[in-house]
């Protein structure tokens, strides 16, 4: 299911312990596209998510739309994996309700973008002397080994461009679930900042977990 991030803010158990959560905006999804072995080669389903302006939107998008009789929407994504086609109907709606308390998801999103950052902040590099005369507080150092090779290795680490990428939490856990505003409290913090778009799907198993 496709989401927005809302924020952080924290909730108390029965016990009265502080619980720290993230609340998403979760759905309602649109089934926009069902894909079968017959039609697409392959099984998949099309959730569609976020209202926008008809104008936003391409006519081949607004064309796509229309055949399910759903408003323009902003977001389109493929769920292939794990998915029974017989549990979906085309322009039928998701809603928060296919998730439980206590359940395990993996919440993915785009981190938040840092720009430019140098080697200390992006790498956690030590710094060179402090003292007068230096020269080297926060320069990189040595970044080849003289004639041989002659060249710097691929992958070294250097500045560059920090965060704004994909980035999955695994295995966090559903705190609580607001049916009527179509929310869903996780704990713990999830990518990005508030009003990104986030992707929630159930966790995968690795190996005996």
């Amino acid at each position: 299911m496709l989401g927005t991030k809302v924020g952080m803010t924290q909730v108390f158990d029965e016990t009265g312990k502080s619980i720290p959560v993230t609340v998403i905006q979760a759905g309602p999804c649109t089934v926009t596209q069902i894909k079968t072995l017959e039609t697409d080669g392959y099984k998949a389903v099309q959730l569609g998510y976020g209202k926008v302006a008809q104008k936003a939107l391409t006519k081949p998008e607004l064309g796509h739309l229309t055949k399910v009789n759903a408003e323009p929407l902003r977001h389109l994504k493929e769920y292939r994996h794990g998915v029974d086609l017989a549990d979906y109907e085309l322009g039928s709606q998701l809603k928060v309700d296919i998730f439980e308390p206590g359940q395990l998801v993996d919440v993915i999103g785009t981190s938040i973008g840092r720009g430019f950052a140098g080697f200390q902040k992006r790498h956690n590099f030590g710094r060179g002397p402090m003292s007068h005369g230096s020269k080297n507080h926060r320069a990189p150092g040595s970044i080849g080994s003289g004639t041989t090779p002659g060249r710097v290795y691929p992958g070294l680490r250097m500045a560059g461009r920090l965060g704004g990428s994909q980035v999955t939490i695994r295995k966090l856990s559903i705190v609580r679930v607001d049916v009527e505003r179509n929310l869903i409290l996780v704990k713990g913090s999830v990518p990005g900042k508030p009003g990104t778009l986030l992707n929630i799907v159930p966790a995968k198993k690795v190996g005996n977990q």
